[in-house]
């Protein structure tokens, strides 16, 4: 499969996978960036992708930069529909100051096929063992 992408900025670089079995293909920053301790920008990439019918580009945290600074992803949902710039929303949850230099990989771009499903309204749901069930409910250990 191909992944189109567009340039919209000279310096902007073309998002690889550096490795082969990589998931994700790295997405870099086209402009120096600071963030403070706990906030949070859209960081421009330089480039638009055209995501391939069937499919999504979900925007996942770069696990070096969450594990050393504390950087965290926002958002991160490409449709296949969108041709515009594709930014990186990250949020600083760390306690000291961080700077991303232009050409840093701050995230990675995953391309996952989706279900086009159709919501139907229903007056009930099939019952199942957990039902309704959430938050903590199945505990800490066995």
């Amino acid at each position: 499969m191909e992944l189109k992408v567009k340039k919209l900025h000279p310096e902007a670089k073309i998002p690889v996978r550096k490795r082969e079995g990589d998931a994700g293909l790295d997405l870099y920053s086209v402009e120096d960036t600071v963030l403070q301790p706990g906030e949070w920008k859209a960081i421009p990439t330089g480039v638009a992708v055209e995501i391939p019918e069937g499919y999504v580009g979900i925007i996942k945290d770069r696990s070096g930069l969450a594990l050393k600074y504390a950087l965290h992803c926002l958002a991160g949902v490409i449709d296949e529909n969108y041709r515009g710039e594709v930014k990186v929303v990250i949020i600083n949850l760390g306690k000291e100051t961080v700077k991303l230099e232009k050409g840093s990989r701050i995230a990675q771009l995953l391309l996952v096929p989706y279900l086009k499903a159709e919501p139907i309204e229903v007056g009930d749901l099939s019952d199942t063992e957990r039902g309704e069930e959430g938050f903590g409910s199945s505990g800490l250990k066995d």
